[in-house]
Protein backbone atom coordinates (compact mmCIF):
# COMPACT_ATOMS: atom_id res chain seq x y z
CA UNK A 1 0.00 0.00 0.00
CA UNK A 2 1.41 3.37 -1.00
CA UNK A 3 4.00 2.03 -3.45
CA UNK A 4 4.78 4.45 -6.29
CA UNK A 5 2.78 2.95 -9.15
CA UNK A 6 4.92 4.34 -11.98
CA UNK A 7 8.03 2.78 -10.49
CA UNK A 8 6.41 -0.62 -9.87
CA UNK A 9 4.69 -0.88 -13.25
CA UNK A 10 7.57 0.44 -15.38
CA UNK A 11 9.95 -2.03 -13.71
CA UNK A 12 7.60 -4.98 -14.30
CA UNK A 13 6.66 -3.97 -17.85
CA UNK A 14 10.20 -3.27 -19.11
CA UNK A 15 11.65 -6.44 -17.58
CA UNK A 16 8.85 -8.56 -19.05
CA UNK A 17 9.45 -7.02 -22.47
CA UNK A 18 13.08 -8.10 -22.16
CA UNK A 19 11.98 -11.69 -21.52
CA UNK A 20 12.25 -11.86 -17.72
CA UNK A 21 9.78 -13.93 -15.70
CA UNK A 22 8.61 -11.23 -13.27
CA UNK A 23 6.57 -11.71 -10.12
CA UNK A 24 4.89 -8.66 -8.61
CA UNK A 25 4.47 -9.60 -4.95
CA UNK A 26 2.24 -7.95 -2.34
CA UNK A 27 3.53 -7.53 1.22
CA UNK A 28 -0.05 -6.85 2.33
CA UNK A 29 -2.62 -9.47 3.36
CA UNK A 30 -4.47 -8.85 0.08
CA UNK A 31 -3.22 -9.05 -3.49
CA UNK A 32 -5.06 -5.81 -4.33
CA UNK A 33 -2.82 -2.88 -3.46
CA UNK A 34 -3.74 0.81 -3.66
CA UNK A 35 -0.65 2.65 -4.83
CA UNK A 36 0.47 6.13 -3.76
CA UNK A 37 -1.58 8.08 -6.33
CA UNK A 38 -4.65 5.86 -6.04
CA UNK A 39 -4.12 3.31 -8.83
CA UNK A 40 -5.29 -0.14 -7.72
CA UNK A 41 -2.89 -2.89 -8.79
CA UNK A 42 -3.37 -6.63 -8.34
CA UNK A 43 -0.17 -8.45 -7.41
CA UNK A 44 0.67 -11.84 -8.92
CA UNK A 45 1.43 -13.46 -5.54
CA UNK A 46 1.69 -12.75 -1.84
CA UNK A 47 5.21 -12.28 -0.52
CA UNK A 48 5.02 -15.52 1.53
CA UNK A 49 4.91 -17.51 -1.73
CA UNK A 50 8.34 -16.06 -2.61
CA UNK A 51 10.12 -16.96 0.63
CA UNK A 52 11.87 -20.07 -0.71
CA UNK A 53 12.32 -18.95 -4.32
CA UNK A 54 15.68 -18.05 -5.84
CA UNK A 55 15.58 -14.81 -7.85
CA UNK A 56 18.11 -13.32 -10.26
CA UNK A 57 16.88 -9.87 -9.18
CA UNK A 58 14.91 -8.37 -6.31
CA UNK A 59 13.82 -4.81 -7.16
CA UNK A 60 12.05 -2.49 -4.72
CA UNK A 61 9.92 0.43 -5.93
CA UNK A 62 9.67 3.53 -3.77
CA UNK A 63 6.74 5.70 -2.76
CA UNK A 64 5.47 6.56 0.68
CA UNK A 65 4.20 4.91 2.80
CA UNK A 66 5.02 2.00 0.45
CA UNK A 67 8.73 2.02 1.28
CA UNK A 68 7.92 1.81 4.98
CA UNK A 69 5.52 -1.09 4.38
CA UNK A 70 8.27 -2.91 2.46
CA UNK A 71 10.80 -2.18 5.23
CA UNK A 72 8.47 -3.64 7.89
CA UNK A 73 7.86 -6.90 5.99
CA UNK A 74 10.03 -9.56 7.63
CA UNK A 75 9.70 -12.03 4.74
CA UNK A 76 10.90 -9.43 2.23
CA UNK A 77 13.75 -8.40 4.53
CA UNK A 78 15.00 -12.00 4.69
CA UNK A 79 14.62 -12.48 0.91
CA UNK A 80 16.60 -9.31 0.15
CA UNK A 81 19.33 -9.94 2.73
CA UNK A 82 19.77 -13.45 1.33
CA UNK A 83 19.87 -12.02 -2.20
CA UNK A 84 22.65 -9.61 -1.24
CA UNK A 85 24.53 -12.23 0.75
CA UNK A 86 24.58 -14.61 -2.22
CA UNK A 87 25.84 -11.84 -4.53
CA UNK A 88 22.74 -11.76 -6.75
CA UNK A 89 21.29 -8.53 -8.13
CA UNK A 90 19.09 -6.31 -6.00
CA UNK A 91 17.97 -2.71 -6.28
CA UNK A 92 15.78 0.08 -4.98
CA UNK A 93 14.48 3.41 -6.25
CA UNK A 94 13.14 6.71 -4.93
CA UNK A 95 12.57 6.55 -1.14
CA UNK A 96 13.33 2.82 -0.89
CA UNK A 97 17.17 3.02 -0.80
CA UNK A 98 17.04 5.25 2.29
CA UNK A 99 13.82 4.05 3.92
CA UNK A 100 13.98 0.30 3.17
CA UNK A 101 17.54 -0.83 2.37
CA UNK A 102 19.39 1.27 4.97
CA UNK A 103 17.58 -0.10 8.05
CA UNK A 104 18.35 -3.59 6.71
CA UNK A 105 22.04 -2.70 6.48
CA UNK A 106 22.17 -3.38 2.75
CA UNK A 107 23.77 -0.04 1.87
CA UNK A 108 27.07 -0.75 3.63
CA UNK A 109 30.22 -0.36 1.54
CA UNK A 110 28.02 0.65 -1.42
CA UNK A 111 27.68 3.90 -3.31
CA UNK A 112 24.01 4.75 -3.34
CA UNK A 113 21.49 7.29 -4.64
CA UNK A 114 17.81 7.97 -3.92
CA UNK A 115 15.08 10.61 -4.26
CA UNK A 116 16.42 14.14 -3.58
CA UNK A 117 14.02 14.48 -0.62
CA UNK A 118 15.75 11.54 1.12
CA UNK A 119 19.40 12.24 0.22
CA UNK A 120 20.10 13.66 3.68
CA UNK A 121 19.30 10.25 5.17
CA UNK A 122 22.15 8.58 3.23
CA UNK A 123 25.71 8.41 4.59
CA UNK A 124 27.39 11.52 3.15
CA UNK A 125 30.54 9.73 1.97
CA UNK A 126 28.50 7.07 0.10
CA UNK A 127 25.72 9.25 -1.39
CA UNK A 128 25.86 9.95 -5.12
CA UNK A 129 23.65 12.46 -6.96
CA UNK A 130 23.17 10.43 -10.13
CA UNK A 131 20.06 9.04 -11.83
CA UNK A 132 21.50 5.52 -11.70
CA UNK A 133 24.14 4.15 -9.38
CA UNK A 134 25.44 0.61 -9.89
CA UNK A 135 27.61 -0.54 -7.00
CA UNK A 136 28.42 -4.24 -7.25
CA UNK A 137 25.15 -6.20 -7.07
CA UNK A 138 23.21 -3.12 -5.87
CA UNK A 139 21.55 -0.66 -8.27
CA UNK A 140 19.76 2.44 -6.96
CA UNK A 141 17.91 5.28 -8.67
CA UNK A 142 16.13 8.55 -7.90
CA UNK A 143 12.42 8.54 -8.75
CA UNK A 144 9.58 7.91 -11.23
CA UNK A 145 11.28 10.05 -13.88
CA UNK A 146 14.40 7.86 -13.79
CA UNK A 147 12.60 4.48 -13.69
CA UNK A 148 13.06 3.76 -17.41
CA UNK A 149 16.84 4.13 -16.91
CA UNK A 150 16.63 2.01 -13.73
CA UNK A 151 14.71 -0.78 -15.47
CA UNK A 152 16.94 -0.69 -18.56
CA UNK A 153 20.01 -0.92 -16.30
CA UNK A 154 18.64 -4.21 -14.98
CA UNK A 155 17.91 -5.38 -18.53
CA UNK A 156 21.54 -4.67 -19.42
CA UNK A 157 22.85 -6.50 -16.34
CA UNK A 158 20.58 -9.52 -16.91
CA UNK A 159 20.43 -9.76 -20.70
CA UNK A 160 23.26 -7.62 -22.06
CA UNK A 161 23.70 -4.19 -23.63
CA UNK A 162 22.25 -5.09 -27.04
CA UNK A 163 18.94 -6.19 -25.53
CA UNK A 164 18.76 -3.05 -23.37
CA UNK A 165 19.49 -0.86 -26.40
CA UNK A 166 16.79 -2.62 -28.42
CA UNK A 167 14.17 -2.31 -25.67
CA UNK A 168 15.02 1.36 -25.13
CA UNK A 169 14.59 2.05 -28.83
CA UNK A 170 11.23 0.23 -28.95
CA UNK A 171 10.00 2.17 -25.92
CA UNK A 172 10.91 5.45 -27.67
CA UNK A 173 12.94 6.48 -24.65
CA UNK A 174 14.20 10.01 -25.53
CA UNK A 175 17.88 9.01 -25.58
CA UNK A 176 16.97 6.60 -28.37
CA UNK A 177 15.89 9.21 -30.85
CA UNK A 178 12.83 11.40 -30.38
CA UNK A 179 14.03 14.64 -31.93
CA UNK A 180 11.57 17.28 -30.74
CA UNK A 181 9.71 16.99 -27.45
CA UNK A 182 6.62 19.16 -28.10
CA UNK A 183 4.98 21.45 -30.61
CA UNK A 184 1.70 23.36 -30.51
CA UNK A 185 -0.61 24.54 -33.30
CA UNK A 186 -3.75 26.70 -33.25
CA UNK A 187 -3.09 27.67 -29.65
CA UNK A 188 -6.10 28.15 -27.38
CA UNK A 189 -6.35 28.45 -23.60
CA UNK A 190 -7.72 25.52 -21.59
CA UNK A 191 -9.61 27.35 -18.84
CA UNK A 192 -11.77 25.66 -16.20
CA UNK A 193 -13.69 27.20 -13.31
CA UNK A 194 -13.26 24.08 -11.17
CA UNK A 195 -10.89 21.15 -10.73
CA UNK A 196 -10.52 19.60 -14.21
CA UNK A 197 -12.21 16.23 -14.75
CA UNK A 198 -10.32 13.76 -16.96
CA UNK A 199 -11.58 10.38 -18.20
CA UNK A 200 -9.09 7.60 -19.01
CA UNK A 201 -10.86 4.58 -20.58
CA UNK A 202 -8.99 1.27 -20.34
CA UNK A 203 -9.44 -2.24 -21.75
CA UNK A 204 -7.79 -5.63 -21.68
CA UNK A 205 -4.52 -5.11 -23.55
CA UNK A 206 -4.13 -1.40 -22.72
CA UNK A 207 -0.49 -0.42 -22.17
CA UNK A 208 -0.11 -0.35 -18.38
CA UNK A 209 2.83 2.06 -18.31
CA UNK A 210 0.88 4.62 -20.33
CA UNK A 211 -2.20 4.31 -18.12
CA UNK A 212 -0.28 4.51 -14.85
CA UNK A 213 2.10 7.34 -15.83
CA UNK A 214 -0.73 9.51 -17.17
CA UNK A 215 -3.03 8.96 -14.19
CA UNK A 216 -0.28 9.31 -11.57
CA UNK A 217 1.15 12.56 -12.97
CA UNK A 218 -2.27 14.20 -13.40
CA UNK A 219 -3.34 13.20 -9.89
CA UNK A 220 -0.14 14.67 -8.44
CA UNK A 221 -1.44 18.05 -9.65
CA UNK A 222 -4.86 17.33 -8.06
CA UNK A 223 -6.65 16.72 -11.37
CA UNK A 224 -9.77 14.60 -10.84
CA UNK A 225 -8.98 11.51 -12.94
CA UNK A 226 -11.54 8.74 -13.53
CA UNK A 227 -10.21 5.44 -14.88
CA UNK A 228 -13.08 3.54 -16.56
CA UNK A 229 -13.08 -0.05 -17.79
CA UNK A 230 -14.88 -0.84 -21.04
CA UNK A 231 -14.82 -4.53 -20.05
CA UNK A 232 -17.54 -6.41 -18.14
CA UNK A 233 -15.43 -6.15 -14.98
CA UNK A 234 -13.51 -3.23 -13.49
CA UNK A 235 -10.34 -5.34 -13.48
CA UNK A 236 -8.41 -5.46 -16.74
CA UNK A 237 -5.29 -7.38 -17.76
CA UNK A 238 -2.95 -4.94 -19.46
CA UNK A 239 -0.60 -5.64 -22.38
CA UNK A 240 2.31 -6.95 -20.26
CA UNK A 241 -0.06 -8.83 -17.92
CA UNK A 242 -0.25 -6.27 -15.12
CA UNK A 243 -3.72 -6.35 -13.53
CA UNK A 244 -5.31 -2.94 -12.92
CA UNK A 245 -8.65 -2.25 -11.25
CA UNK A 246 -10.49 0.73 -12.77
CA UNK A 247 -12.40 3.24 -10.66
CA UNK A 248 -15.64 2.54 -12.48
CA UNK A 249 -17.25 1.08 -15.62
CA UNK A 250 -17.53 3.03 -18.86
CA UNK A 251 -21.32 2.83 -18.52
CA UNK A 252 -21.27 4.60 -15.13
CA UNK A 253 -18.56 6.99 -16.30
CA UNK A 254 -20.70 8.02 -19.28
CA UNK A 255 -23.25 9.62 -16.92
CA UNK A 256 -20.80 12.50 -16.32
CA UNK A 257 -19.08 14.99 -18.59
CA UNK A 258 -15.30 15.50 -18.72
CA UNK A 259 -13.02 18.38 -19.59
CA UNK A 260 -10.65 15.93 -21.23
CA UNK A 261 -10.80 12.31 -22.46
CA UNK A 262 -7.43 10.62 -22.99
CA UNK A 263 -7.02 7.22 -24.64
CA UNK A 264 -4.02 5.01 -23.78
CA UNK A 265 -2.30 2.80 -26.35
CA UNK A 266 -1.46 -0.88 -26.44
CA UNK A 267 -2.38 -2.69 -29.67
CA UNK A 268 -4.94 -5.12 -28.26
CA UNK A 269 -6.38 -2.47 -25.94
CA UNK A 270 -6.83 0.01 -28.78
CA UNK A 271 -8.74 -2.61 -30.79
CA UNK A 272 -11.10 -3.12 -27.85
CA UNK A 273 -11.53 0.61 -27.16
CA UNK A 274 -12.30 1.11 -30.85
CA UNK A 275 -15.28 -1.28 -30.57
CA UNK A 276 -16.88 0.41 -27.53
CA UNK A 277 -20.10 2.11 -28.63
CA UNK A 278 -20.34 4.02 -25.34
CA UNK A 279 -16.83 5.40 -25.77
CA UNK A 280 -17.53 6.33 -29.40
CA UNK A 281 -20.61 8.28 -28.27
CA UNK A 282 -18.64 10.01 -25.50
CA UNK A 283 -15.90 11.04 -27.93
CA UNK A 284 -18.37 12.41 -30.48
CA UNK A 285 -20.13 14.42 -27.77
CA UNK A 286 -16.75 15.65 -26.52
CA UNK A 287 -15.85 16.99 -29.96
CA UNK A 288 -19.28 18.53 -30.62
CA UNK A 289 -19.17 20.33 -27.25
CA UNK A 290 -15.70 21.73 -27.97
CA UNK A 291 -14.09 19.91 -25.07
CA UNK A 292 -10.62 18.35 -25.06
CA UNK A 293 -9.48 14.87 -26.06
CA UNK A 294 -6.31 13.04 -26.97
CA UNK A 295 -4.46 9.79 -27.41
CA UNK A 296 -1.12 8.10 -26.85
CA UNK A 297 0.82 5.62 -28.98
CA UNK A 298 -1.59 3.79 -31.35
CA UNK A 299 -4.81 5.23 -29.86
CA UNK A 300 -4.85 8.37 -32.09
CA UNK A 301 -6.04 5.92 -34.78
CA UNK A 302 -9.32 5.66 -32.80
CA UNK A 303 -9.70 9.44 -32.85
CA UNK A 304 -8.99 9.37 -36.58
CA UNK A 305 -11.58 6.65 -37.31
CA UNK A 306 -14.25 8.51 -35.34
CA UNK A 307 -13.54 11.73 -37.24
CA UNK A 308 -12.00 13.58 -34.31
CA UNK A 309 -8.75 14.46 -36.07
CA UNK A 310 -10.30 16.24 -39.04
CA UNK A 311 -8.31 19.41 -39.75
CA UNK A 312 -6.00 18.56 -36.83
CA UNK A 313 -2.24 18.04 -36.77
CA UNK A 314 -1.45 14.92 -34.76
CA UNK A 315 1.17 12.31 -34.03
CA UNK A 316 1.14 8.63 -33.08
CA UNK A 317 3.43 5.66 -32.62
CA UNK A 318 5.73 5.23 -35.65
CA UNK A 319 3.99 1.91 -36.42
CA UNK A 320 0.56 3.63 -36.45
CA UNK A 321 1.21 7.10 -37.82
CA UNK A 322 0.73 5.89 -41.40
CA UNK A 323 -2.93 5.17 -40.57
CA UNK A 324 -3.58 8.87 -39.93
CA UNK A 325 -4.57 10.37 -43.26
CA UNK A 326 -4.59 14.01 -42.11
CA UNK A 327 -1.64 16.24 -41.21
CA UNK A 328 0.92 14.47 -39.07
CA UNK A 329 3.98 15.64 -37.17
CA UNK A 330 6.52 12.84 -37.42
CA UNK A 331 9.43 12.79 -35.00
CA UNK A 332 7.68 15.00 -32.44
CA UNK A 333 6.97 13.55 -28.99
CA UNK A 334 3.83 15.55 -28.15
CA UNK A 335 1.58 17.52 -30.49
CA UNK A 336 -1.11 19.93 -29.30
CA UNK A 337 -3.63 21.33 -31.79
CA UNK A 338 -6.32 23.47 -30.15
CA UNK A 339 -7.87 21.18 -27.53
CA UNK A 340 -6.49 17.98 -29.06
CA UNK A 341 -3.28 16.40 -27.75
CA UNK A 342 -1.49 13.32 -29.10
CA UNK A 343 1.77 11.56 -28.31
CA UNK A 344 4.12 9.00 -29.89
CA UNK A 345 4.35 6.34 -27.20
CA UNK A 346 5.79 5.07 -23.96
CA UNK A 347 8.93 7.16 -23.77
CA UNK A 348 6.95 10.36 -24.38
CA UNK A 349 4.12 9.83 -21.87
CA UNK A 350 5.73 11.87 -19.09
CA UNK A 351 6.20 14.79 -21.49
CA UNK A 352 2.60 14.26 -22.67
CA UNK A 353 1.17 14.25 -19.13
CA UNK A 354 3.19 17.30 -18.12
CA UNK A 355 2.08 19.09 -21.31
CA UNK A 356 -1.52 18.56 -20.18
CA UNK A 357 -0.68 20.07 -16.77
CA UNK A 358 1.02 23.00 -18.52
CA UNK A 359 -2.19 23.67 -20.47
CA UNK A 360 -4.44 23.21 -17.41
CA UNK A 361 -2.41 25.09 -14.80
CA UNK A 362 0.61 26.71 -16.45
CA UNK A 363 4.31 25.96 -16.80
CA UNK A 364 5.23 26.48 -13.13
CA UNK A 365 2.82 23.80 -11.89
CA UNK A 366 4.00 21.32 -14.54
CA UNK A 367 7.63 22.02 -13.67
CA UNK A 368 6.91 21.52 -9.96
CA UNK A 369 5.37 18.08 -10.61
CA UNK A 370 8.32 17.22 -12.89
CA UNK A 371 10.79 18.08 -10.12
CA UNK A 372 8.85 15.90 -7.68
CA UNK A 373 9.19 12.86 -9.95
CA UNK A 374 12.83 13.69 -10.83
CA UNK A 375 12.08 14.28 -14.49
CA UNK A 376 13.98 16.82 -16.53
CA UNK A 377 11.42 19.35 -17.76
CA UNK A 378 12.45 22.20 -20.06
CA UNK A 379 12.53 25.73 -18.75
CA UNK A 380 9.96 28.09 -20.22
CA UNK A 381 11.24 29.62 -23.43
Amino acid sequence: MGTEEMEAVILVDVLRRAGADVLMASVETDLVVEASSGTKLVADVGIDACADEVFDLVALPGGMPGSVRLRDCEVLRKITIKQAGEKRLYGAICAAPAVTLMPWGLHKRKQITCHPAFMDKLPTFRAVKSNIQVSGELTTSRGPGTTFEFALSFVEQLFGGDVAEDIGRKLLVPAHGCCQRKEEHNKVEWFFDQTPDVLVPIANGSEEMEVVMLVDILRRAKVNVVVASIEKTKQIIASQKTKIIADTSIMDASKSTYDLIILPGGTAGVERLQKSRILKKLLREQMEAGRGYGGICSSPTILHKHGLLKDKIATAHPASIGKLTGQVAEGVGVVIDGKTITSRGLGTVMDFSLAILDKLYGHARARSVAEGIVFEYPKKT
